[in-house]
């Protein structure tokens, strides 16, 4: 089991929903936190109510000169989570160019802006941990989902090509698959959501996956199966269904 007493993470994305109940439990069991996401005062709000040590360092992951302004604060990492993300429903018939674009600029090249250069030395050390949050709508494609499955999909394939590249070296890489959780991105459904979870009880799966030494999970367990076979039905099957 790893063990997070005394490490140092970079949580992005932590201001709010599973990001801050995730804090939560990094904090408890020994973890000290660097805490990103836009907004400075929720994140010191956040901090100061944390059992262990936390550093505030706002960043926007979809301006690169503020990510390598944060980069050069955090100092060395043990860790990181990335947990950045936007969402708007949008059918194809409703494309908004400025609101697609920004889910791909935050959930996806944001993670590249900020992982790529974490990387580099966790590499030259052999040492280090990344976890990346995907979603289980990033199996495959889905309605009204334009942007956010594709920048999804994206980055659960970043995260099975990194864990490929790094199972032998002393860099671990770990995925994480949730399904629909209580926040204010999910507010803006207005469809019933199956299975719809507390942002704690998604942190506290989420947490036990860290702890472990297993690649991906997803969960909840039994909606997951319904997105994780998709890719193994043929199309016309898989449209009719979903």
């Amino acid at each position: 089991m790893r063990d997070f007493k005394g490490k140092r993470y970079w949580l992005i994305g932590a201001s709010e929903g599973l990001g801050a109940a995730l804090a939560q439990n990094m904090s408890a069991a020994g973890a000290d936190l660097v805490l990103s996401s836009r907004d400075k005062a929720k994140l010191e709000m956040l901090a100061s109510g944390l059992s262990g040590q936390a550093q505030v360092c706002p960043v926007d992951v979809s301006d690169q000169g503020d990510v390598d302004r944060a980069l050069s604060e955090v100092g060395d990492l043990d860790g990181v989570v990335y947990l950045a993300g936007l969402y708007w429903p949008m059918p194809a018939q409703e494309w908004n160019p400025e609101q697609a674009t920004a889910m791909m600029e935050v959930n996806l090249t944001g993670a590249m802006r900020t992982l790529g250069p974490l990387m580099q030395n966790f590499v030259q050390k052999d040492a280090g941990h990344i976890v990346i949050t995907g979603s289980l709508v990033g199996f495959r494609g889905l309605p009204r989902s334009i942007g956010y499955t594709a920048s999804k999909a994206g980055l659960m394939t970043l995260a099975e090509g990194m864990y490929y590249d790094l199972q032998k070296t002393g860099v671990a890489v770990q995925l994480v698959n949730p399904g629909y959780i209580k926040t204010r991105l999910t507010d803006k459904n207005n469809f019933k959501m199956p299975f719809i979870m507390e942002p704690e009880k998604a942190a506290d799966i989420m947490f036990r996956h860290m702890q472990s030494n297993r690649f991906a999970i997803s969960f909840p367990r039994v909606f997951s199966l319904l997105f994780r076979l998709g890719p193994l039905l043929p199309s016309w099957l898989y449209y009719r269904l979903y």
